[in-house]
């Protein structure tokens, strides 16, 4: 769960530029992101403040969750996870253009597969049934 959070927490933050002065690699996250998406600088600008917004929130969740002193249900935080994400692209969507936002939603998906993939994705066994008991 830990790990979870913390890959998901770390992508988005690693995607967005605080406040000045930004650090070098949130910068660099943003422009590889403007390049891979073909971005103006408004669709930057706008985009940086939704990620700014949607990594806000995560924030608070994983924050809220650490306050309570009991460990989050790693499907809630996935489920938590899943709405910010789409309330995230409903923002977007007038942001950006149609080819950028499947691009977008590409990104994610692809950064999603790698988080799983490398054992980020959740607690081992997390998407596949458990055997079948005769």
């Amino acid at each position: 769960m830990k790990a979870t959070a913390f890959a998901l927490a770390a992508f988005w933050a690693g995607a967005l530029i605080a406040q000045a002065p930004a650090p070098p690699q949130h910068a660099a996250h943003l422009e590889r992101l403007a390049t891979l998406l073909d971005l103006t600088d408004a669709q930057k600008t706008q985009v940086q403040a939704v990620l700014e917004q949607e990594h806000a929130k995560i924030k608070a969740a994983h924050e809220e969750a650490r306050a309570s002193g009991t460990k989050p249900d790693w499907q809630q935080m996935k489920a938590l996870h899943e709405q910010i994400q789409q309330e995230t692209i409903q923002k977007l969507t007038p942001v950006l253009s149609a080819s950028q936002l499947k691009k977008f939603q590409t990104l994610q998906e692809m950064h999603g597969e790698m988080m799983h993939r490398f054992g980020h994705g959740g607690p081992p066994g997390a998407d596949t049934p458990p055997p079948a008991q005769n």
